[in-house]
Formats: structure tokens, sequence, C-alpha cells
């Protein structure tokens, strides 16, 4: 588990490239001193980043670690409770937790790598 807090905004999440264009991937990190794990999902040049967990029931995301579900419409669905969440700004748009949202993190790509903005 990689252990960052605000000293190490710059220490590399994951390897852009090692994130396919359209996919997802999991990292376990320490986000001020707890330890989270992180959906991240790139579309084209940009990341996205959210805590992997459902506003629902505080469930884990993924059915298997860094195994993500998508709707037939694009969505990242929960796999526990089937919420549907839009890949644009982590708003759940069907399921038990309608209207709430994913927790973003902000991240940025900055010489190849993943890192906290």
């Amino acid at each position: 588990m990689r252990s960052l807090n605000p000293c190490d905004r710059a220490a590399p999440l994951a390897a852009f490239d090692t994130i396919a264009d359209g996919g997802f991937a999991e990292i376990e990190v320490m986000l001020e001193g707890v330890p989270e794990s992180l959906v991240l999902f790139r579309e084209g040049e940009r990341v996205r980043a959210w805590l992997n967990i459902c506003p629902h029931a505080g469930r884990r995301l993924d059915w298997a670690p860094g195994q993500f579900l998508r709707s037939k419409a694009g969505d990242l669905v929960c796999a526990a409770h089937g919420a549907s969440f839009s890949l644009d700004d982590g708003l759940c748009v069907a399921g038990p937790c309608k209207g709430e949202s994913l927790r973003g993190v902000d991240v940025a790509v900055v010489d190849g790598h993943v890192v906290l903005a």
C-alpha cells in the first residue's frame, strides 16, 4: 500500500499507460493516514478518481479487486447493489442511492504518471 500524505502529492499512484483508455484501475493508498482504495478511470488523456466506496452501503464498488462493472449506458455499476454512477462526475444516476455521489479524489497526469492533484 502506498502511503501518501500532503507532502507526497507528486508521488506516482500509477503509470498512466497501464490504464487502458476507457478502462479502470484500483489502487490502495494511505490518504491523510487512512487506508483507502481508489477507482481510477481513464478517458483519453484524462484520469478521474473516486474512493472505491458506494455511498449506499459503504461497500466496495468492484466485484473482485480491480474488476469493475459497466452498464449498457457506460456507467460504473456497484457490484453489491447495482447502483450506477456517471463517469463524468460520479453522480449516482440509478439504484438505491440515486442523487448521491461518489467521493472524488483530485488527480492529474504528470510525466506519464497519475498523481494526486
